[in-house]
């Protein structure tokens, strides 16, 4: 339950330090003291939405934060343990800046709003002022006798059966429709990944035939020009070799003293000689090693003018055939037995309409046994306050074709009076007896539901005298086993509850402020009198105010 609440710099709030207890809380106040200020820290607390007007004026940023025990709310210390997070009890913090934007805690780490949304399910549940209006949605109808019938994981589970059946069926009906079309493609994409299978060019292989190519188209004349080097080195008359040989020989029949001075020339040309000997060694042995092969050239090329072909053919850039290769392969082997694939999927479809029709038909066995208990259950409600003449039936209809929500819709009859057919809550003309519908389904409803705190926001608007007592009776009866806070203007609610919280707004030089505190039993008389008589409290209006609270505490004990 609920224990503490916390607020800062909130709305018209600066500092306000609640602790709260189990039983019923009744929070009272004038008109626009800020009791929905109150349920605002804690919606926002639990995940609703904020904006930068929840900061008080003047103020960067307001702290919300709300503490609850968690001693009988096993599937709040299981969500918080699933999480690896303090279970012993929960602290939500909500910041929210001028700014507008938030922050968020859950037992000091930081968690997202839709944390704060998920775990606030399990621990608080709220029935606000407009719940009577929700009722004339009939689309409401089912969840709350769902939620009556405590099957929440059944249907959930359904649910999603029915999102994967819908989702399988959409995918059949596209394959189906674009059968023809991807034959094509298959078809196309066979014959393109067959002529790059039989091309099989291997990576890197496209540059070693053009370097081949290049080597072998140019053997011939690198061979005719060596050879003619050679010639030109130890050709046997104009050979560069033969005319040193003859140089060489002549100088050295010169007379001795011109010998001498030439005996540098003499070596150099000895030197020459060698120079050219070995240069025309090489050459023999390049022009040896020129291998002419016109007939692995001719393959070459032929196989050059193939990936060419291919390449222009795919308008692609010759290098970019081997990952258009293994691309078109790729996509071929998705689309391989798309048939096959097609009746797989059928029989998925088929085998997923019959599981979720397995577990709406569950669903609807249960929803039928709550339907029967919900209507006596609201009925009895109803008696007890003064509309004992009423009956109240929920009708389950069969849905025209599958629905997320199963195979029925439901839909909540009331008779107000004997002899008159069970008609449907939008049609009932009474203001009051409709906000008393709405209270009994609300009852009905807290007293199955697993979560021990429970906020009514004046869910009491529309009665009043005696059925005001009964009002008050019943959700003190709600607070004996758990924590019932309601916000009323009905003294005769009020004087029902265990503990009374009082708001009230406060001008404080330039700023108005509101300030709330638990009332004790001489405070619960005067804001019981406040709200039997108004501002001007008579003696009188204070002894009644005094009797009501007396005889209030004594039925209960």
């Amino acid at each position: 339950m609920l224990t503490e609440l916390a607020i800062r710099d909130f709305a018209i709030v600066d500092h306000l330090e609640l602790e709260l207890s189990g039983g019923m809380t009744a929070i009272t106040g004038e008109t626009g003291a800020g009791k929905s200020i109150l349920l605002g820290a804690l919606g926002l607390c639990l995940g609703e939405r904020a904006d930068s007007a929840s900061v008080r004026h003047g103020c960067e940023r307001a702290d919300l934060s709300a503490r609850f025990d968690l001693k009988a709310l096993p599937e709040a210390r299981a969500w918080l343990e699933s999480r690896e997070l303090p279970a012993d009890d929960c602290l939500l913090r909500r910041v929210v800046t001028r700014s507008g934007r938030s922050k968020a805690w859950i037992n000091g780490q930081p968690a997202t709003v839709a944390d704060l949304r998920a775990l606030g399910e399990h621990l608080i549940e709220i029935h606000g002022q407009h719940a009577h209006q929700a009722l004339l949605n009939e689309e409401t109808h089912l969840r709350l006798l769902d939620d009556f019938a405590g099957h929440r994981e059944a249907v959930a589970a359904m649910r999603q059966a029915f999102r994967d059946w819908q989702a399988s069926r959409r995918r059949l009906e596209r394959l189906a429709e674009d059968g023809d079309e991807i034959r094509a493609r298959r078809q196309l994409l066979r014959y393109q990944v067959e002529e790059l299978d039989a091309l099989a060019l291997a990576e890197g292989e496209l540059k070693g035939l053009e370097e081949e190519q290049e080597e072998l188209a140019h053997a011939e004349e690198r061979l005719r020009e060596a050879q003619f080097a050679a010639e030109c080195c130890d050709g046997e008359e104009a050979g560069a070799l033969s005319l040193l040989n003859q140089a060489i020989q002549h100088l050295s029949e010169l007379p001795g003293s011109d010998r001498g001075s030439l005996a540098d020339t003499l070596t150099m040309l000895g030197e020459a000689r060698i120079q050219i000997e070995e240069a025309g060694r090489e050459l023999g042995h390049f022009a040896a090693g020129v291998e002419l092969d016109p007939e692995r050239l001719a393959w070459v090329e032929e196989r050059l003018g193939e990936v060419h072909r291919i390449a222009r053919k795919h308008h692609v850039l010759p290098e970019e055939l081997v990952d258009l290769h293994r691309r078109l392969a790729t996509e071929l082997e998705g689309l391989e037995g798309g048939d096959g694939d097609l009746e797989t999927l059928a029989a998925e479809v088929e085998a997923q309409q019959a599981r979720w029709h397995e577990q709406a038909t569950a669903v609807s066995r249960a929803r039928r046994q709550a339907a029967r208990r919900f209507g006596r259950a609201v009925q009895e409600q109803l008696a007890f306050l003064a509309m004992d003449k009423a009956t109240f039936e929920v009708e389950l209809a069969p849905r025209e074709a599958p629905a997320l929500e199963g195979l029925e819709g439901a839909r909540m009859l009331i008779s107000a009076n004997p002899g008159q057919p069970a008609r449907p809550l939008a049609k009932v003309a009474s203001g009051g007896e409709l906000s008393r519908i709405s209270l009994a389904i609300q009852v009905v409803a807290a007293q199955h539901s697993t979560i021990a705190s429970l906020v009514f926001d004046e869910v009491d608007v529309g009665v009043s005298g005696a059925t005001a007592e009964i009002v008050g009776q019943l959700l003190r009866r709600l607070g004996e086993n758990g924590q019932v806070m309601t916000v009323t203007h009905l003294p005769q609610v009020a004087a029902q509850a265990h503990h009374h919280l009082h708001i009230e707004k406060q001008a404080e030089k330039a700023s108005t402020l509101t300030r709330m505190a638990l009332l004790d039993e001489a405070g619960r008389v005067g804001e019981l009198a406040r709200m039997l008589g108004g501002v001007n409290l008579s003696d009188r209006t204070l002894a009644h105010a005094r009797e009501m609270l007396d005889a209030s505490q004594r039925a209960h004990h």
